[in-house]
């Protein structure tokens, strides 16, 4: 059986789960290629995201531009990396309700149909997970057709667009036969390795 857009997800949440198990209590502040945030920060971003998309989702009110600010509220208490699991698997399970995908909903992007917000859930995990791996010297391990999928979906769904209205930072030079993560972090304005691994 094929992979569904949702199962992608739910592989790359894993992966990054998985990376969030390598870091060391003195990681946590650690600085990342997302800007300001720190390790801790990147994380409770991911957390933010993942559970007030999945309130959204079943039912709740529309999200407003900052609802996933990390230095607001602290979604992580004293267990980051349990936080993050909990909250993917929220995500997911509200993902998997019948007719979610081809309902619409307000996020702080937009309006934006559910199928949709499945790869922008997707990419903001392969996004910042790389982020995290790269902070403490390890690799985000992920299937290279789904990065692949996902900087495509980057692509198109960016196209025309002002980069200064999205979160993003401008492209970054990275090598053509790079990882398909490492161009995808490079193409959403992070700092590539001229060899382009996404290991460090």
């Amino acid at each position: 059986m094929n992979a569904t857009p949702v199962d992608d997800l739910a592989t790359v949440l894993g992966a990054v789960g998985d990376v969030l198990t390598q870091v060391r209590e003195d990681q946590w502040h650690a600085p990342t290629p997302s800007g300001e945030w720190d390790v801790r920060e990147v994380v409770n971003h991911m957390v933010l995201g993942d559970l007030r998309t999945a309130e959204v989702l079943c039912g709740g009110p529309g999200l407003a531009f900052g609802a996933f600010d990390p230095t607001m509220e602290d979604a992580l208490g004293d267990e980051e990396v349990a936080s993050f699991r909990s909250a993917g698997v929220k995500l997911l399970a509200a993902l998997r309700q019948p007719g979610v995908l081809e309902q619409s909903f307000e996020l702080p992007i937009g309006t934006v149909p559910g199928f949709v917000i499945v790869h922008v859930r997707t990419v903001e995990a392969l996004v910042h997970g790389w982020d995290v791996a790269r902070a403490i010297g390890r690799r985000l391990d992920v299937p290279e057709q789904l990065a692949e999928a996902e900087l495509l979906f980057s692509s198109e769904a960016m196209a025309g667009a002002a980069r200064e209205s999205m979160p993003f930072a401008s492209p970054e030079p990275v090598a053509d036969d790079a990882p398909a993560l490492d161009r995808l972090a490079a193409f959403l304005g992070r700092p590539v390795a001229p060899e382009g691994l996404s290991s460090l």
